[in-house]
């Protein structure tokens, strides 16, 4: 058996190996769909009318 010959048995011994592995099939993707931030500006928009906090440490006034 020639060097040539070993190599290219062990060659399709690991392309045996790596086919013998099944893939993953996912059903679901498993990362949530992201929401946009044309999804965010609008819920801030229909929330509208709720109050918001938007500074709560009052650093501009100097105090903490």
């Amino acid at each position: 058996m020639s060097e040539s010959d070993l190599l290219c048995d062990l060659l399709q011994a690991w392309r045996d190996d790596i086919n013998s592995v099944p893939f993953p099939q996912f059903v679901a993707p498993r990362i949530p769909p992201q929401t946009s931030r044309v999804d965010i500006d609008a819920r801030y928009r229909r929330e509208s009318g709720d109050q918001h906090v938007t500074n709560t440490t009052h650093w501009y006034e100097g105090r903490l």
